[in-house]
């Protein structure tokens, strides 16, 4: 019986393609930025110890405080109310879904600055506000200025045009749901609420996640048009200390530094729920921030995988 052995084949030398453009571009972007940071930095007439002064100033930590409770009612408002417009447009009654239709277009047809504007202004029109039930004497009435408030006004400015946005991004999550997963379940006798908190809402949470973050953030800066209602956000509050003080610029970037901080902590926690929310639906989630970290700063260099060894292989003469 006699064996021959083949011959290993060398070793495979990769060698790594050098992109000569990538670097190109990045000096040029590099040395873009430092020459903006540096017009910034040593601009004549900008006096950063004035940005410093005011960004930790009492009138524009209560406009922090205005701002923060402006995002949080109308994106409750424009939550609850989105869902409830989305199950409306998927009703099967016409006349149900024809009136959310129309609430979608006519609340995403019109500027959130008229929409504030028209309920700041709402009781030069309607000065009294009442409700009553027909042929009895049963009946209420207010004035249009005690309940309608400057907040108040640019909160349902803000709420229900975000709620426009919202029933849209709901029904998008809803219909995202394989329709047959809804027979089977109603099959096995769950009813409808069930099947949609059960079995619908937990798979469209992944769809409705990632716009619903970026609607939170865009309300926070949407809700600087709250200066058209004269409500002391962190805008506001700026510009009124600007008039004040004339100094524009530094308090413009007085403000723009707390949206950029604000933005920047939802930007992470929509990171972290759209994470919790992905579980189930990939192999392995992608890491933290924080883990990318301890990645970089405790794995330096991982030495090179071992190349594979061909079998070899056996002829023989049986």
């Amino acid at each position: 019986m006699a064996n021959a052995v083949r011959e290993r084949p060398a070793a495979i030398e990769a060698v790594p393609v050098r992109h000569l453009g990538r670097w190109v571009a990045a000096v040029v972007v590099l040395a873009i930025a430092a020459e903006i940071v540096y017009t910034l930095a040593t601009a004549p007439n900008l006096r950063w110890s004035v940005v410093g002064h005011y960004l930790t100033h009492r009138l524009i930590l209560q406009g922090i405080v205005t701002t923060l409770q402006l995002t949080v009612l109308a994106m409750l408002i424009g939550i609850v109310g989105g869902v409830v417009v989305a199950v409306m447009r998927l009703s099967p009654n016409p006349v149900v879904s024809s009136v959310s239709w129309f609430y979608v277009w006519f609340f995403r047809g019109t500027p959130v600055l008229v929409q504030i504007f028209f309920w700041y202004n709402l009781a030069t029109v309607l000065p009294y506000i009442g409700f009553g039930i027909p042929f009895t004497t049963i009946h209420w009435q207010a004035s249009t200025n005690s309940l309608i408030a400057p907040f108040m006004a640019a909160t349902l400015g803000l709420g229900f045009n975000e709620a426009a946005y919202m029933a849209e991004i709901v029904r998008a999550g809803i219909i995202s749901v394989e329709h047959g997963q809804t027979e089977a379940a109603q099959a096995l006798g769950m009813t409808r609420l069930l099947v949609m908190r059960r079995i619908v809402l937990p798979q469209a949470m992944r769809v409705i996640i990632p716009p619903t973050g970026n609607e939170t953030i865009s309300m926070l800066k949407t809700s600087s048009l709250a200066f058209v209602a004269s409500v002391p956000e962190l805008f506001t509050r700026s510009q009124q200390i600007a008039s004040a003080t004339f100094e524009v610029i530094e308090l413009a970037i007085v403000a723009s530094i707390w949206y950029l901080a604000m933005t920047s902590i939802l930007t992470v926690g929509q990171y972290y729920l759209e994470r919790y929310f992905a579980r189930g639906s990939q192999r392995g989630l992608p890491p933290t921030p924080i883990q990318r970290f301890r990645r970089m700063l405790f794995t330096f260099h991982a030495p090179p995988p071992a190349p594979l060894e061909p079998p070899v292989s056996v002829a023989g003469h049986h």
